[in-house]
């Protein structure tokens, strides 16, 4: 058994390729192998959003407070909030961030396939943040 306690694991700057704005990321669960499970808490400040992705297992993201945004490649960009709970499948094209006037905090989780838990892709647009196009 292992115990991390509040403090232990400090806050972190995600790598700035693969988000636009400010984003804080505070890593929960980063289990060893055989154990695939990964999950952070992310906090979106206002405008802040993640690049194009893909999980080779999908991700479940719970909304803990504030109001977001998510879309999947050609649908519509959907509002997210607390307590909403979103299930992307393995292979599915998205991002997620917060909404322009307000900042976003969700728990994501998802498993690692080879030690892999995302391959990340092309910014967002502020066009297709929008939700107005490519």
């Amino acid at each position: 058994m292992k115990i991390t306690r509040p403090g232990e694991v400090p806050s972190r700057r995600p790598p700035a390729d693969y988000f636009t704005g400010t984003v804080w990321l505070d890593p929960i669960l980063q289990t060893p192998a055989p154990a695939r499970v990964q999950a952070a808490r992310v906090s979106f400040e206002p405008g802040a959003r993640t690049a194009w992705h893909t999980h080779p297992l999908g991700q479940s993201l719970y909304v803990l407070s504030g109001c977001g945004l998510v879309q999947t490649e050609g649908g519509p960009v959907d509002t997210i909030r607390p307590g909403d709970v979103i299930w992307i499948p393995p292979g599915e094209k998205h991002w997620h961030g917060a909404t322009p006037a307000t900042g976003m905090v969700h728990l994501a989780i998802q498993e690692a396939e080879n030690g892999e838990t995302v391959t990340w892709m092309e910014p967002v647009s502020d066009a297709q943040y929008a939700g107005t196009g490519k």
